[in-house]
Parts: C-alpha cells; structure tokens; sequence
C-alpha cells in the first residue's frame, strides 16, 4: 500500500506486479519503468523488475487500514492479465468484497477476459471497474464492460492519444481523460479533450480531467476552460 500522487484516488494496492504491452497506450507505460527503478533499488517485490508475479502476503493489507479509503488496485499491473490465474483473481475479490468501507478502483486493458470472468466474481457496491481506451482502434473495450456485472464502471482515457468521437456513453458512470507524460509524450489535442467533455455533459456522465501531459506535467497543470474538473461518480450505496 502508498500514498498516490495520482488524482483521482488515495492509495495504490499491488496484489499483482507486472504487465505486457497489449495496444498503443502501452508504449512508454509509467509502470514498466517504475519497476525497473525499484528493482535497481534493490525492492524484494520488484526483483523480477516487469515479470507478472502474484502476491499473496498482501492480500490481508485493506483489512488494516483504519479508515475509508479510495484506493487504485494494481497501479503496477493489470488484474485481468491473461498470467494471472482466475483463482488469485477471486482472493483479491473477495478481500474488497471483505471491505466495504473502502471503494476500490480496477482498470483493465483486457476487457475480453474482465467479461468472461465477470459472471464469476461478486461485484459489490464498493468495486469500481474501468477500462482503458487510448483511441478509436480499442473502443470495443467499452462494450465488454458495460457487458459485465460492475456496479459503477468507468473509462480511464489516458493516454488519450486520438479522437473519440461518438462515444457509447451509456451505462458509463465515470470518464477520466489524460495526456501522456515522461521524455517522449504524444501529443493530446484540446479538441479531442473537449468532444469528450462536451459528451459527458450530454450524456450526464461524470467527467474528470487529470492533466494535459508533456515532458513537464506540472507545468501543462489540469486546467480545462480555466477550471479544473474533478467530478466522481455518484457513490452507490453500500
């Protein structure tokens, strides 16, 4: 578990480590290379750097904290990873299952298989499941998840690296845009990020905007017609 600098959660839980690039978001994955830097730093649970590993001594960490929290589950993989074995994939479930109190958010890029699990897995009020959709080649992603059994569901479009125009809002709860950042970030136009705005608003859909990205992030900011937009879906009762 640790403090998140990311803004639209509190901490990060990490049950699984590790990934393998699937489509062109995944190009200069932030993950990759904070698992190399805490393998050079000699960190035992990234000592296979990127390698797909499952850990079970951290299974038992949300039943610990004191207090709600709106955590990011695996910040550092993708639970539904082909690798990752349906039976480890249901212990992680029931643990948020387990903790109400806490809303956990999941993000998939494997949304195929997030669909044929789903009718297996107990989705409580507390589980927010989110795929992501970096341009109009993987949009079929959206549909898998609004196929599944979630309660609140939501797209993380980040890197947000085409037009998405049209986008099949229903059933969406939540939309999160984002630039790319680090030493070669594509560029994210202000159109493309403004078309989403203005269909989430049409649409009724929660619409949060974390950053335009670039070599310097911090300097881009969040502004988005001189405000910030930080809205979160209506939390179900639990």
């Amino acid at each position: 578990m640790a403090q998140s600098s990311i803004e639209w959660t509190e901490l990060t839980w990490n049950p699984t480590t590790g990934c393998t690039k699937i489509s062109a978001g995944c190009k200069f994955c932030y993950a990759e290379v904070m698992a190399n830097r805490l393998q050079a730093m000699g960190i035992d649970k990234y000592k296979d750097a990127f390698a797909i590993r499952i850990h079970p001594d951290t299974l038992k960490i949300p039943y610990s904290w004191k207090s709600p929290k709106i955590v990011f589950v695996n910040s550092m993989s993708d639970l539904f990873h082909d690798q990752i074995p349906f039976s480890f994939i249901k212990q992680v479930f029931e643990v948020m299952n387990d903790n109400p109190q806490h809303i956990f958010q999941v993000l998939t890029k494997r949304a195929e298989r997030l669909l044929k699990l789903s009718h297996e897995l107990k989705w409580t009020n507390n589980i927010w499941m989110g795929v992501s959709v970096e341009d109009d080649r993987v949009v079929e992603r959206i549909e898998y998840l609004c196929n599944t059994n979630a309660k609140i569901k939501f797209l993380s479009l980040e890197p947000l690296i085409g037009p998405l125009s049209n986008l099949n809002l229903k059933n969406v709860d939540w939309v999160i845009v984002g630039g790319e950042s680090g030493r070669k970030p594509r560029p994210m136009r202000a159109e493309w990020v403004l078309d989403i705005q203005n269909q989430c608003e049409k649409a009724g859909v929660a619409f949060f905007f974390k950053q335009w990205g670039g070599r310097n992030k911090k300097a881009t900011g969040r502004l988005l017609n001189g405000r910030t937009y930080d809205a979160m879906p209506k939390f179900a009762e639990i």
